[in-house]
């Protein structure tokens, strides 16, 4: 395995200052962030000169994508923005393609008003999806959905009738372990379940206020938050050896929202722990 990370905390920099700090700081591996009028990479430039200037530039570097990323609602209510993500989103695997990334990372979109995110499923998400792994496997391009609790794949179930429904081989998940903890979801288990499609995985943990959630109840807030690998409830040893046993040997890609740790400290200390079991 290798450990890398997502460029969002970057997002004021541009990329080669970017690979430049994973160069220097032993980051071979970067979740590159691109998103409509944001992130590091603009699609429509990688594919005006099919992509050489950004394959000069990682080969320069020595510092190669994990995967790119489109976190933006591809189910947004507003059809103007909702056709902007896809649009970007079908622009990102072409470039995907042009550069020789395998993965191309998303979200399964918000739920609508009125909406279960099982019907977000069922009537919103199937289709779309359906017709956007056939696009990306056409450009031998994997997609993998972050399963963040926000959106339409919360749970397990979620996840199982979504791929009931597009079981597109392209198709998969990157794993995001901290968003099930705090839902006391078993996250070691969902590995095992779901292993064939994971395709990308982000590392990022989960502190959990024990004293505070006794008092307060699940309810309310504020009794956990994420933080660096290491600093929460996460068995990184454990979870690393399930990934291993599922067949993915890719990267873990820090995902830095720890608010209590600086931005370059924070990548650094992850990759310090995070090494010890790979």
């Amino acid at each position: 395995m290798e450990i890398g990370f997502l460029t969002a905390p970057f997002r004021q920099e541009g990329l080669e200052k970017v690979l430049s700090f994973a160069a220097e700081n032993g980051f071979p591996r970067v979740e590159i962030l691109s998103v409509p009028g944001a992130g590091h990479l603009v699609p429509e430039e990688v594919l005006s000169d099919g992509g050489q200037k950004l394959k000069e530039l990682f080969s320069q570097k020595k510092v190669y994508p994990s995967s790119y990323a489109c976190y933006a609602n591809v189910a947004d209510a507003d059809p103007v923005r909702r056709e902007l993500t896809r649009r970007h989103l079908k622009n990102l695997i072409l470039a995907a393609e042009a550069t020789g990334v395998e993965v191309v990372c998303t979200i399964a979109g918000l739920p609508l008003a009125g909406k279960s995110k099982m019907e977000m499923i069922e009537e919103e998400l199937a289709p779309y999806f359906q017709e956007l792994t056939s696009f990306a496997s056409q450009h031998r391009v994997k997609i993998a959905l972050e399963n963040w609790f926000a959106t339409n794949i919360q749970h397990l179930e979620h996840w199982k009738r979504l791929f009931q429904l597009v079981p597109a081989a392209n198709f998969g998940l990157n794993f995001d372990p901290s968003h099930l903890v705090h839902q006391g979801i078993d996250y070691l288990a969902a590995v095992e379940e779901f292993a064939d499609r994971i395709f990308h995985t982000h590392a990022k943990d989960c502190d959990i206020n024990e004293a505070l959630l006794r008092r307060i109840g699940n309810k309310e807030n504020d009794w956990w938050r994420y933080v660096i690998p290491g600093r929460g409830v996460i068995a990184w040893g454990q979870y690393i050896s399930r990934l291993r046993r599922a067949g993915y040997n890719g990267v873990l890609s820090i995902e830095h929202e720890d608010g209590s740790v600086g931005r370059e400290e924070g990548f650094l200390l992850g990759k310090k722990y995070l090494a010890q079991f790979i």
